[in-house]
């Protein structure tokens, strides 16, 4: 849970070596905008966020542990007026847990 909050803060979101660190090598993302991410992509996004960006706020955080080494986080965002609901699997690996599937719904739409 900590490092989910730690990857929603602007300092981490734009430092791409801290977010390898985060991030499996084959992560992937449906965003809440039905786009489709992996580690590429969302690097490169990453990279091109204001850097006067807020962080995010997560709000009602929980986790199942779902495996031996797989939990399942789920939570909503708050960036200015968006709320989205967020899901996240981290993976326990041998270099520590990454983060590997990523999932946002936005609050309010049909």
């Amino acid at each position: 849970m900590a490092l989910e909050r730690e990857l929603q803060t602007a300092s981490v979101r734009a430092d791409p070596s801290r977010l390898v660190e985060l991030l499996a090598p084959d992560f992937e993302e449906i965003g809440a905008s039905g786009r489709q991410w992996d580690i590429t992509s969302i690097l490169e996004m990453l990279a091109g966020e204001d850097e006067d960006m807020s962080d995010i706020e997560v709000h009602g955080l929980t986790g199942r542990v779902i495996a031996d080494g797989v939990i399942i986080l789920r939570w909503q965002s708050v960036r200015d007026e968006c709320r989205v609901n967020r899901t996240s699997l981290w993976q326990r690996r041998p270099e520590g847990w990454r983060l590997v599937h990523h999932q946002g719904t936005p609050v309010g739409w049909a």
